[in-house]
């Protein structure tokens, strides 16, 4: 199986708070990967550092067989990462539709017909198309996590990044949303997923990776990494001899 992502020693500082300390990832193509860990540990700067919106202090990211370490985000867009954002970032007055065609035209470079029946598509796949003439600005809690997944799946992408996703979701809601993520993965699409609300993530993910102070200090089976001592004593907080 190819490898579509690979992260090659990074590191990045900001002053003394280290958000990435010799950071090592490989993602095969197709594949699902949880990151968890404790706030502050660096998850969401390592998204950053994937999309180009953050550049690294040393360090290499390869994509799809590329060095992409310097390229722009917008150029990373266009090669298929997207992500969705932990708070979810609509254009408000903007309509469900409006708000996909902008990822299909800007990152899919799509027009037309053919950007339209994308769009809609997507909205049928990710369960918002009897919405999709419905304002960003008045969806719920979670249609606007369905609406940055909808966005990101417009881009078209090879590799998918959530972050936080199923926060603030009610158990109901949470598995609409893991069942939602099943289908997409079906599609062949790679993801990484960032997430504390971890019996959602293990219902998706083939692989557990945990960061802690920019290091990764676990990467595996799902439920043996959670098992793991020393799982247990940073991300949990639990004494490990308890």
């Amino acid at each position: 199986m190819s490898t579509v992502l690979k992260l090659d020693t990074l590191n990045k500082a900001f002053g003394s708070v280290i958000v990435a300390d010799a950071l090592g990832l490989e993602l095969a193509a197709g594949e699902a990967v949880g990151v968890i860990g404790p706030n502050g540990a660096g998850k969401t700067s390592m998204f950053n550092l994937i999309t180009g919106t953050l550049a690294p202090d040393s360090g290499r990211i390869q994509f799809d067989g590329q060095d992409v370490t310097g390229l722009s985000a917008a150029r990373r867009s266009r090669m298929g990462i997207a992500r969705s954002f932990q708070v979810p970032q609509p254009f408000t007055h903007m309509t469900v539709f409006e708000n996909a065609m902008v990822a299909a035209t800007g990152a899919a470079g799509l027009g037309g017909r053919a950007a339209e029946r994308h769009c809609l598509a997507i909205l049928d796949q990710t369960g918002l198309l009897p919405k999709a003439n419905t304002a960003a600005g008045s969806l719920t809690l979670l249609d606007r996590k369905r609406l940055e997944m909808t966005r990101a799946l417009c881009a078209r992408p090879k590799l998918l990044l959530l972050d936080e996703i199923a926060g603030g979701l009610t158990e109901a809601e949470c598995g609409t949303l893991v069942q939602t993520i099943k289908d997409i993965r079906s599609g062949g699409i790679s993801i990484i997923w960032i997430e504390h609300v971890v019996h959602a993530l293990l219902r998706v993910v083939e692989r557990l990776v945990v960061i802690d102070f920019g290091r990764k200090i676990a990467d595996g089976d799902p439920r043996r990494t959670m098992d793991s001592d020393e799982v247990r004593s940073i991300y949990l907080g639990l004494d490990a001899d308890a």
